[in-house]
């Protein structure tokens, strides 16, 4: 395991489509691929880690407040985070979140609901005191396939600078 995340981008293929610090402007959007979940993998999760039963049972859930079921809300931040992993963000040295400015659920996530992500770099900063780092302010909006919010975070992410004397872009 690395000792500081400097070492992480030693690993990092250039071929990866890595993003470096320098590669990041605000106004840049990045997308994701898609991701369906199923009545079973949101009883799943609930059952482990939030057994609530609007999560876990469809005729309890109908009494709720959701009036069906619904995935727990880190599920849904879960899912999100697979959909970032796996989309075009790359930030150099992994998505790694220094802290949650905002957090919601504005729609809850239903069986057969098809999740993706679009995020938006809203601020770059290289970091004062850490000069081979620095910090982005990413909203992410996670949707349904009918382009509602599900979830809507903006969150601070460590993103590695470029290493000296790399001056090629992703």
């Amino acid at each position: 395991m690395p000792r500081d995340l400097l070492e992480i981008e030693q690993t990092v293929p250039a071929s990866s489509g890595v993003r470096y610090l320098e590669d990041f402007a605000p106004g840049q959007t990045f997308r994701s691929g898609r991701l369906t979940i199923d009545a079973a993998r949101i009883k799943s999760f609930a059952a482990e880690f939030d057994p609530q039963p609007f999560h876990l049972d469809e005729s309890a859930a109908r009494d709720t407040v959701f009036r069906g079921l619904a995935a727990s809300g880190w599920h849904t931040a879960a899912m999100t985070m697979r959909l970032l992993v796996e989309g075009e963000l790359k930030p150099a040295g992994g998505i790694v979140g220094m802290g949650l400015d905002e957090l919601k659920w504005p729609s809850p996530v239903r069986p057969g609901d098809e999740l993706r992500v679009e995020s938006e770099i809203l601020d770059v900063r290289p970091s004062k005191s850490q000069p081979g780092r620095g910090l982005i302010k990413v909203r992410t909006v996670t949707l349904n396939q009918n382009g509602d919010p599900v979830q809507v975070t903006v969150v601070n992410l460590l993103v590695l600078r470029r290493p000296a004397g790399d001056g090629g872009a992703p």
